[in-house]
């Protein structure tokens, strides 16, 4: 299950580490060094977990997942704690502060991973594991591949899981908020806008192949993927 995870981590040789495993397990990692880094991250662009350490300069880890848990837009962000505090003081404040997990340093890599997958079924809803092919595109959930023709697509894990929901529901217009809780999940406590910029990074990761046409905007109602598209089609015999 491919998410965007935003690390929080003051050691760079810890970062460096905790960013390779995620990528080689196929998450799209973002990582900074303290909390006042993470929030304006976040502000851009909105994760889908956030791993943090417990120690930081300035502001601390327990105080960020607090802050964090009073504001309605992360009220419900999975959070695991990666800290090098080994103390059950420490796991159960961080636990009661609004953590959903937590992990001691040093720390194995593939636990790592099991727990944040763990937390990530809890939270993100369930789309297809099939493998869905139409228009000239490809998607196959299982490798989190999208091919068009020859051509590799580039997709960050919410635009596929976007291009997964639309391609397994063709020709049907959803609306913004529908795609939110379809997408992105119930739990998820975001401006609609949101939907129309990942729309937007999705048209241009499609864009070289010449199948953004086939992500269509239904004026005042919402997004379609559509099967057959003219102005695709035409441009594509051109």
């Amino acid at each position: 299950m491919a998410a965007h995870i935003l690390v929080v981590e003051p050691d760079p040789a810890i970062r460096q580490l905790l960013e390779l495993n995620l990528t080689s397990a196929g998450h799209e990692a973002d990582t900074c060094l303290d909390a006042e880094s993470a929030l304006v991250l976040m502000e851009y662009s909105l994760p889908e977990m956030l791993l943090l350490e417990w120690d930081l300069p300035g502001q601390t880890g327990e105080a960020l997942i607090r802050r964090l848990r009073a504001q309605t837009k992360t009220r419900d962000l999975p959070i695991i704690m990666v800290s090098g505090r080994a103390g059950e003081h420490d796991k159960i404040l961080a636990l009661e502060s609004g953590a959903d997990d937590y992990l001691t340093k040093p720390f194995n890599p593939r636990e790592l991973l099991a727990r944040m997958g763990a937390v990530l079924r809890r939270r993100v809803p369930h789309v297809s594991s099939e493998t869905v092919q139409m228009a000239g595109l490809r998607l196959d959930p299982c490798t989190q591949r999208v091919i068009a023709g020859s051509r590799q697509v580039a997709l960050g894990a919410v635009e596929f899981r976007l291009l997964n929901f639309l391609m397994h529901h063709p020709e049907r217009v959803h609306t913004r908020s529908q795609l939110l809780d379809k997408v992105w999940g119930r739990h998820a406590v975001l401006d609609e806008r949101t939907v129309d910029t990942h729309v937007g990074r999705l048209r241009s990761a499609l864009q070289p192949s010449g199948h953004q046409e086939h992500i269509e905007t239904v004026r005042g109602t919402g997004y379609r993927f559509v099967a057959w598209n003219a102005r695709a089609d035409w441009s594509g015999a051109a």
